[in-house]
């Protein structure tokens, strides 16, 4: 689960070191916001199918981790 925090935590951070590079060359915040997240907007399809398959493979691989440890708990349980 840490995983996912801090994955998230870096995201924000590039995404608001982005939008304040924006802001000192003089634009408006609602134009660093919309110029920050254009990037996801571009993409063309190739891309996103790369992106989801990526991000698809990292959810997975969390829930079969979290699975896993909740099983091998619960099977710790029960011998003792």
């Amino acid at each position: 689960m840490k995983i996912i925090w801090i994955s998230v935590l870096l995201l924000g951070c590039l995404i608001g070191f982005s939008i304040g590079v924006y802001m000192m060359q003089g634009f408006s915040f609602s134009m660093a916001l919309q110029n920050g997240y254009s990037s996801f907007r571009v993409m063309e399809f190739a891309e996103l199918f790369v992106l989801f398959s990526l991000l698809f493979c990292f959810v997975a691989e969390v829930f079969y981790r979290s699975f896993k440890v909740e099983k091998h708990n619960s099977a710790k349980d029960k011998t003792t």
